[in-house]
């Protein structure tokens, strides 16, 4: 039986599995342990060293933990449910798996010990940053570091007498004077990475079986813009053959695959939004609802991607924002403090900060009416009088919107 890594998430059609964790209790009295059966095989697909998770029970539950490497056994002293496990073993992934930034598990564990630092990396976005130094696992960690590991200079130094002695055997001494010390410390960092058929072939062998795990395609290896190129164009095709409609469930498990699903609103915004936004937001809500709803990471992506949107249409949507917000809104594409928060940071990553500033301001009504019934739930106060926004003309008339939102959720 698999389940999702991320157990916060229901959609079916999420492509990062596990198997279910499975624990038999073996022995009696004083000797009674815990067995996670097949810990191996969850630590493989969760790209981690198995000791970790099983550590990480020992330190939750203040057990002792003994490891049989040789025969893959894992063992929690004492008698252990498999239920609480399974529970701890989601908090595990939470706090050392899942990015926390695009909440993919598609991160690397690496510790310096001479700096005596644990930090990860994420494949799919790029993040980098380091873990809570406070929790007792990371001190075990920091004594057993992953054999992938940066874990000091000595690794490099072996892998330069490696490399220097492949080039004595090949007769490719260089006669090129010594780079100094920096450059030669950069010219290591980066030898890893090298563009030779044999060491992608290597780099592909070491993440092949995390990558049959995880149901991931060759294209995770790409860095992230060229990822959302290849989910663009996988919907501009579907729009150009006519399809789009029918495609939400393909174009959902696309990005999932090229583990790019946070990023998905920004994408269709592109493709199937134009002047004509508010009559698209309904048609095309299908599309959106699979990727926002509880995402909040693909909302604040769907706001930007309104922004993107606006820019390009200023003189028809500019004064309509609160109404775009609305329809968004009541389509149950974004959350209350999803919006709050994003009218709270001015962003200039996809347009200028100058529109960015303007845009929340055509917003303030919007926001204004969300904060306040925001405060009326937190109050557990039922205010059945519905706000409206005032309006000049034709309510589709590029028009300046006054206070709130016409109909907010009956939930508020």
């Amino acid at each position: 039986i698999s389940v999702h890594v991320s157990c916060s998430i229901s959609d079916q059609f999420y492509g990062y599995k596990m198997p279910h964790l499975i624990a038999k209790v073996e022995g009696k009295g004083n000797g009674i342990k815990t067995v996670t059966v097949n810990m191996a095989d969850i630590a493989k697909a969760l790209n981690q060293p198995p000791t970790c998770p099983t550590k990480y029970f020992g330190c939750e539950l203040g057990a002792q933990t003994q490891f049989d490497i040789k025969n893959d056994h894992y063992i929690v002293n004492g008698s252990q449910e498999v239920n609480k496990l399974q529970d701890m073993l989601d908090g595990f992934i939470k706090k050392l798996v899942l990015c926390p930034e695009c909440e993919n598990p598609e991160t690397d564990l690496h510790v310096n010990l001479k700096k005596q630092t644990t930090d990860n990396s994420c494949k799919a976005c790029g993040y980098q940053g380091m873990l809570d130094t406070h929790h007792e696992l990371c001190t075990f960690i920091l004594k057993n570091p992953p054999e992938n590991s940066d874990s000091g200079t000595g690794k490099k130094e072996k892998e330069k007498k490696n490399r220097k002695g492949k080039d004595k055997e090949n007769g490719s001494v260089s006669s090129k004077v010594s780079p100094p010390p920096q450059a030669v410390e950069e010219e290591d960092d980066n030898c890893g990475e090298g563009t030779t058929e044999e060491a992608q072939r290597r780099r592909m062998d070491e993440i092949s079986d995390h990558a049959k795990v995880l149901m991931l395609s060759d294209d995770l290896e790409r860095i992230v813009e060229e990822r959302v190129n290849i989910l663009f164009d996988f919907v501009k095709k579907k729009k150009e053959e006519g399809i789009i409609d029918s495609s939400d469930k393909e174009t959902v498990a696309e990005a999932e695959t090229l583990g790019a699903k946070a990023m998905g609103p920004l994408v269709l915004t592109e493709v199937l939004f134009n002047q004509k936004i508010r009559e698209q937001i309904k048609k095309h809500r299908g599309h959106f609802l699979r990727f926002c709803h509880n995402n909040k990471k693909a909302q604040r992506y769907l706001l930007h991607g309104l922004e993107c949107v606006v820019a390009e249409h200023q003189a028809q949507l500019l004064s309509k924002i609160p109404h775009i917000l609305k329809e968004m809104y009541n389509e149950d594409l974004l959350e209350e403090e999803v919006v709050i928060d994003w009218s709270e940071k001015v962003s200039k990553k996809y347009i200028s900060k100058e529109l960015a500033k303007e845009i929340r301001v055509k917003a303030e009504p919007s926001i204004k009416w969300l904060k306040e019934a925001e405060e009326e739930s937190s109050d557990g106060e039922d205010d059945e009088e519905d706000e409206k926004i005032e309006v000049s003309g034709n309510k589709d008339d590029d028009i300046d919107i006054v206070p709130y939102f016409c109909s907010p959720k009956s939930s508020l």
